[in-house]
């Protein structure tokens, strides 16, 4: 039988807004009597990781729940999923692995904090590219992840990864999931800031009342320009998965899909037009295109806002993504 580790981060940096730690490190600074009612939250386990843990158990699995606050913590727990030694030295995922991992995630975001630390895990350096690495991959292929969700209104209302991908949200299903379950391979996006990306990025800023604002950047798929840097942007979503596929009601990006092995990128274009009558319109227009790469070279002096799985964040300079297929995954009943 396997053994189980349930992972639940202790810091919600990479959530805003999702609870304890909202705007600030889980249970840091200054230790005041609301910091230690936080920490003392932090250190009790949620209802759905305990009833996780109660299922896995009852089928046979020896389970271990661990709270990690910091990368190195998340790395250690992670280490439990190493192969053999290699010849080579590097530091390689064991595919026969007994030991299985659950994420017990309060979003994407924090999905995506485990994801980044595989891959700082795993993937070698330039200087020793192993042969037995495909070609179109910079990383081997990740050991597979049972997603918890911890907010299942996240199913309803914001549709998180787990419930684009129809996975099950209830702690037995879940559990059933990882013992019974086969991995789901996905595409997974790195960028040359160091992070990954699993669902999708979008870029723009809005005013005040909520309108987005108008911005100039370069974006390119491959050898397609979609923006020359000269065309005022509203918006602009990379896309891996459906996370960003609409703008209140305009749909962005036409059919994204994880396991396809591209990047889907969309800008959305105000046109201004005039009627028979000079009556002056202005309509949206969508550009879309599909491509293993692309970049966006912001034009504007000022900071470029954007979300990434959720995480909120400022472009200054050129940032690239490139599509990883099949690299990270998850398991599926």
């Amino acid at each position: 039988m396997y053994d189980v580790v349930l992972l639940t981060l202790g810091s919600e940096r990479d959530a805003p807004g999702a609870g304890c730690g909202s705007g600030e490190a889980c249970c840091g600074g200054a230790v005041t009597a609301a910091a230690k009612d936080r920490e003392e939250r932090c250190e009790t386990p949620r209802v759905p990781v305990l009833a996780c843990a109660d299922a896995l158990t009852a089928r046979g699995a020896r389970v271990e729940t661990v709270t990690a606050r910091s990368d190195a913590e998340i790395d250690e727990v992670l280490a439990r999923l190493d192969g053999p030694a290699r010849p080579d030295g590097l530091t390689w995922p064991d595919p026969d692995s007994k030991t299985r991992l659950v994420a017990a995630v309060a979003g994407d975001a924090q999905l995506r904090a485990v994801l980044r630390r595989l891959v700082r895990r795993y993937a070698p350096p330039p200087s020793r590219r192993p042969a037995d690495l495909a070609g179109n991959r910079t990383v081997p292929d990740l050991p597979p992840i049972g997603v918890l969700p911890l907010d299942p209104a996240r199913s309803t209302t914001h549709r998180d990864l787990a419930a684009q991908l129809g996975l099950p949200r209830d702690p037995a299903g879940v559990a059933a999931a990882v013992l019974d379950g086969t991995p789901r391979r996905l595409d997974l996006l790195r960028n040359d800031g160091g992070s990954v990306t699993l669902d999708g990025a979008l870029l723009g800023a809005a005013g005040e009342d909520g309108r987005p604002l108008h911005w100039r950047g370069r974006v390119e798929v491959d050898d397609a320009v979609l923006s020359n840097g000269d065309d005022p942007l509203l918006a602009c979503v990379i896309g891996n998965a459906g996370g960003y596929a609409r703008l209140d009601e305009v749909t962005l990006l036409a059919d994204p899909d994880p396991t396809d092995g591209l990047v889907e990128v969309a800008v959305a274009v105000p046109v201004v037009t005039r009627s028979r009558l000079g009556r002056r319109r202005v309509r949206l227009e969508v550009r879309r295109a599909r491509g293993r790469a692309a970049s966006v070279l912001p034009r504007d002096d000022a900071a470029l806002p954007y979300l990434d799985d959720g995480v909120q964040a400022e472009l200054t300079r050129k940032r690239s993504w490139w599509t990883e297929p099949g690299a990270w995954a998850v398991w599926t009943a």
